[in-house]
């Protein structure tokens, strides 16, 4: 009998580890979901004596990317962001994340810059609030003001072209 209590323990905990190795964990379902987004006022990367807020893109469909300089999977999720921003669908703003500004800057220099602005996280505290534990994540927000998606890791052709254009092209059909 003595035996069976720590088997039985064990037996569960094999049997949660195996549900848990099943699971996406790019499908992590995020409490933002519908929820209005989280306030948050910093400065532009390129231009740190203007703040920017999501305030400024009420009633309007946009996309909050998540990146830093550091990040090597941002680099691979680039030419996806650069794709989307030539479709000219809505405004992408990258929130560079945890990166010291002329890092953010020289990156974009480098690599291109698909966004309508970027705002400097330096300390990472917005990030934080809107549930960023890792980058990159990209955010698309409706009209309402509200989280409609969010994507864990980077954004690959694939999830470009059937979840978010879908799910931006509804939005923006959507009454303000």
């Amino acid at each position: 009998m003595r035996f069976l209590i720590p088997l039985g323990v064990f037996g569960l905990l094999v049997i949660l580890l195996a549900v848990g190795l099943t699971m996406d964990p790019k499908k992590v379902p995020s409490p933002l979901i519908g929820k209005v987004a989280p306030a948050f006022d910093l400065p532009q990367l390129h231009n740190p004596s203007v703040n920017f807020s999501p305030e400024h893109f009420k009633g309007k469909v946009w996309v909050l990317n998540v990146w830093a300089s550091w990040c090597v999977s941002c680099r691979a999720e680039h030419k996806v962001i650069t794709r989307l921003a030539n479709m000219k669908l809505v405004d992408i703003v990258g929130l560079d994340y945890k990166d010291e500004a002329e890092d953010g800057k020289r990156w974009l220099r480098q690599f291109g810059n698909p966004y309508t602005l970027s705002a400097l996280d330096l300390e990472g505290k917005a990030g934080i609030d809107w549930g960023v534990y890792g980058v990159p994540e990209t955010f698309i927000m409706g009209k309402d003001g509200l989280i409609k998606h969010k994507h864990i890791g980077p954004v690959d052709d694939k999830a470009l072209d059937e979840e978010i254009v879908p799910l931006l092209k509804t939005l923006l059909q959507e009454p303000s």
